[in-house]
């Protein structure tokens, strides 16, 4: 099995990590396959940059379907162009948003997302809503550090991670907490620890493992977006 993962901005120095954090959550026996655009954002933290990613972003899943590649993964919570990918491609394309969002709907009552910056509110409601998720959203949390100062401090990142999780859960009700950037991937277990520590036991959900697990079971169960839905 061979699952792409779309890097949704231009070339990083952290491409081998995002290849290496992708490739532990997969089977062993699956093949990642990691590209950036060669046209677009730094980041994306608004309508507009997400705007200027989708069109490489559909460059990219037709290359990846010509390859022969089973699956794609748009490596962002904006799920930016996933709906036209769709259209475009034959093979399963998953936005980690919309994978994390309908898993943490089954998992609980209502879930919170802890996102970036304030910036994120409105489009994470959009989402919520497009996905038929509303009324299981029970809040946006933030833990107020830019984007591309995510890798930065590791230790400081987790530390916020737990404490809008922790609010998360007795202030607004939230049953399961969903990482709310595809950047924090690999920091579930840590914050699921830390809620465990003071004394709440609450499923953490990693959108990115989230990702890889549901293009896994589309790929084995032989399923694929319906082409009723995604006319082309």
């Amino acid at each position: 099995m061979k699952i792409r993962v779309i890097i949704q901005t231009l070339p990083y120095e952290t491409v081998d990590a995002t290849q290496a954090l992708f490739a532990a959550a997969a089977r062993s026996e699956v093949e990642i396959s990691v590209v950036c655009l060669d046209k677009g954002p730094s980041s994306i933290e608004s309508d507009y940059e997400e705007a200027m990613a989708v069109p490489d972003i559909l460059t990219k899943v037709r290359t990846a379907e010509a390859e022969g590649v089973d699956a794609v993964i748009i490596d962002c919570m904006a799920d930016p162009g996933l709906s036209p990918a769709r259209e475009l491609a034959s093979i399963p394309v998953i936005g980690p948003a919309q994978a994390a969002m309908h898993l943490a709907a089954m998992l609980g009552h209502r879930f919170s997302v802890i996102a970036v910056l304030e910036r994120d509110i409105p489009p994470i409601g959009r989402q919520a809503r497009l996905y038929g998720l509303e009324r299981e959203l029970a809040s946006v949390r933030l833990v107020n550090i830019p984007v591309l100062n995510l890798d930065n401090d590791c230790e400081r990142l987790v530390g916020a991670l737990a404490e809008q999780a922790t609010r998360a859960v007795t202030a607004d009700g939230a049953h399961v907490i969903v990482l709310g950037c595809t950047t924090m991937m690999g920091l579930a277990r840590q914050v699921e620890m830390a809620l465990a520590e003071r004394g709440y036991v609450v499923p953490v959900i990693d959108p990115g493992v989230a990702a890889v697990k549901l293009a896994e079971g589309l790929v084995d169960m032989k399923l694929a977006h319906s082409k009723r839905t995604y006319l082309r």
